[in-house]
């Protein structure tokens, strides 16, 4: 790759535009932006959520799936950043179902609504599941006013999904359960 980033600071950017991939520059407030800042978002998530500790019987699984997947949001990050690119493939999408797939695989059948809870770790990756959906809106978002090949939506979209299977994966391996919606709860007696 060469030394393409050995001056960080460049004040082009200080007018409140930026450049993209292709040489053109967009406003900092455009969809374009507002998506790659999204998925950037994210992908940092999964960096705090591989920050921490994982029950052994799951920590090389889900290691190797989410280093994997940071390099995968790289490619989609590329891809949006470079108008008529596609660099997400169907079989980085197949390879999240079939993750989704394994991880869900011991787990009980869901029967109720969970929360988002239960290890430091579940609740990291609940969090960048809700970080993963809000990137996929403004992806959606993007691609109601400019062209997105689908393979980005489909990432997003399956990558929410291993997520929330991850999250109770290892909720699950630590002996902790999930976490569940109690939708019958009594309200608590007002205090004089």
């Amino acid at each position: 790759m060469g030394n393409r980033l050995s001056k960080i600071v460049t004040r082009t950017g200080d007018q409140g535009e930026t450049g993209l991939g292709d040489g053109s520059r967009t406003g900092k407030d455009s969809l374009r932006i507002d998506a790659i800042g999204e998925v950037d978002e994210l992908n940092s998530s999964l960096g705090l959520l591989l920050a921490e500790s994982f029950p052994e019987a799951i920590d090389a699984a889900a290691r190797e799936a989410l280093i994997q997947v940071q390099h995968d949001l790289f490619d989609l990050g590329g891809e949006l950043c470079i108008p008529g690119m596609e660099m997400v493939k169907e079989e980085q999408v197949l390879r999240l179902e079939q993750w989704v797939a394994d991880f869900n695989e011991p787990l009980a059948p869901l029967k109720e609504f969970i929360l988002p809870g239960g290890t430091r770790a579940a609740a990291h990756a609940h969090l960048a599941r809700t970080i993963c959906r809000r990137a996929e809106r403004a992806v959606v978002r993007l691609a109601h006013a400019e062209s997105v090949a689908d393979g980005p939506r489909q990432y997003l979209n399956r990558l929410s999904d291993l997520l929330f299977v991850l999250g109770r994966a290892l909720n699950h391996a630590a002996g902790c359960g999930d976490v569940l919606w109690k939708h019958e709860r009594k309200a608590k007696p007002k205090q004089a």
